[in-house]
């Protein structure tokens, strides 16, 4: 009988975990990541991540399929308590699986009036803000930043700005 469990995959692998399980013709794979850019000192860079870092899901029958599962490449461990070996209820990688889309992606909305931002790169890196207005002709928005102790507004390109993300 199949269920899914939980698996612990190696550090930063579970794309791979994830691409020789769905090899496997008796396994099915879950592996939900989110999309969002990360602040760096040349700008924003836009990365995928696991949503659940270093753990991804699999459907299998556990008296068949657990040894293949647990030494495939990627994979740290299959997910127990001693003997005793837990499953993942359906309703919750369904609800995963509606929530993420036929991707199994979650990117980050675009950024909105209202937003608290962090600036990326240049003379202000690594101050937050507050998108009072967005200037799409130009690439650019306006902040307000708390800087020097008093409130100023700011222009800043687009490109400048990330949005962070909330899990």
């Amino acid at each position: 009988m199949a269920a899914w469990f939980c698996l612990r995959s190696h550090l930063k692998h579970e794309h791979i975990a994830a691409a020789h399980l769905a090899k496997f013709d008796d396994v099915t794979v879950f592996n939900p990541r989110i999309r969002f850019a990360r602040s760096t000192r040349q700008g924003p860079v836009w990365v995928t991540e696991s949503l659940f870092p270093n753990y991804l899901f699999a459907r299998f029958d556990w008296k068949t399929g657990l040894a293949k599962v647990r030494y495939a490449t990627g994979v740290s461990q299959v997910v127990h308590f001693g003997a005793l070996w837990p499953t993942v209820p359906e309703e919750v990688i369904e609800q995963l699986r509606l929530t993420l889309g036929k991707d199994e992606i979650h990117e980050i909305p675009p950024l909105a009036v209202g937003d608290t931002v962090g600036i990326s790169g240049g003379a202000l890196h690594g101050l937050q803000g507050v998108i009072t207005q967005l200037l799409p002709a130009r690439e650019r928005i306006k902040l307000l930043l708390d800087f020097l102790g008093r409130q100023t507004m700011v222009e800043v390109p687009v490109m400048a700005i990330v949005k962070k993300p909330v899990y």
